[in-house]
């Protein structure tokens, strides 16, 4: 808009000028009276042409009155008689804006950052019903972010920002509807608390995250004390199962290089194992170790 005015006063400027010379050589009255015609024309002509980019939108006064919104694009106002007021840009508009050291409702000093994302709906009335619209928006959101503050507690904050974020939204939107202004949306960016606060806040979280340690190793104690109670009824009334299990049990204990297992002879008999020591005792003769308390075996 300024370039293509600043480009209209230049070519006013080259013809007035060339008239002024013509007005000069001529010599006489009348010349210079067309001169001076032609050059007043020409100024108002110039002021009176307006340009407005697509994500403008002119207001245009007549003799202190609103009289048209203009735009985007040429347009044309009456000089002397009409004037541009505001050119209100209608784009969506991100303005950043704090909160500082502000008592949340559990009495905590907090800073908060936010964002506020909002547009002008209907230019006429962010002209006409409140002066510096973007400055108006500005001072509200801060204001409804530290009641919004006031009225929630620290721990709200930090883990339900989507709920406070909507608060502030219809708070402010509430506020500046009335201007022609629309709030898209608002965001907290970030939430300061005191460096005390931050250390204490670390050793709650610690020792609850050790209190649910010991609370879920409880209760794996317990599942499988349940499961031993359930693998001792099936044992209790199948002894075939038992003696497997034992088995088994022998077989993992000796399988392995070097290993040395003790069982009571009494749970062998029991399990019409007696001979299991034969062979525990036999395999390390087959491989060429030494005894318990002798020398290798030869074969």
């Amino acid at each position: 808009m300024r370039s293509f005015q600043s480009f209209l006063w230049v070519v006013f400027l080259v013809v007035a000028g060339a008239l002024g010379l013509w007005a000069l050589s001529a010599g006489t009255a009348l010349a210079t009276a067309v001169a001076a015609v032609l050059i007043v024309a020409l100024a108002l002509a110039a002021s009176s042409v307006r340009v407005a980019n697509q994500w403008q939108r002119a207001i245009v006064l007549r003799l202190g009155k609103f009289q048209a919104m203009r735009g985007p694009g040429l347009f044309f106002i009456v000089p002397l008689v009409e004037a541009v007021a505001y050119v209100i840009d209608v784009r969506t508009i991100t303005s950043p804006f704090k909160a500082e050291k502000t008592l949340t409702l559990d009495t905590v000093p907090v800073d908060v950052d936010a964002v506020l994302f909002w547009k002008v709906v209907d230019p006429e009335r962010a002209a006409l019903a409140v002066e510096h619209y973007d400055q108006a928006v500005n001072w509200t959101s801060q204001t409804a972010l530290r009641d919004v503050i006031g009225r929630s507690t620290l721990a709200q904050i930090l883990s339900d920002r989507k709920a406070i974020d909507d608060q502030m939204r219809e708070i402010i939107d509430a506020h500046t509807e009335p201007w022609g202004i629309r709030v898209e949306s608002v965001e907290i960016r970030d939430v300061r608390i005191p460096g005390e606060l931050q250390s204490a806040m670390s050793r709650q979280a610690q020792a609850e995250r050790e209190r649910q340690a010991r609370v879920i190793l409880a209760q794996s104690e317990v599942q499988i004390a349940e499961k031993f109670g359930e693998a001792a009824s099936v044992y209790a009334t199948n002894p075939t199962a038992l003696h497997l299990r034992a088995m088994n049990m022998l077989y993992e204990g000796l399988k392995e290089r070097g290993a040395l297992m003790i069982v009571p002879s009494s749970a062998l008999d029991s399990m019409s194992l007696g001979a299991m020591t034969g062979f525990a005792a036999l395999r390390p003769q087959a491989e060429g170790e030494p005894m318990p308390g002798g020398g290798p075996v030869g074969h």
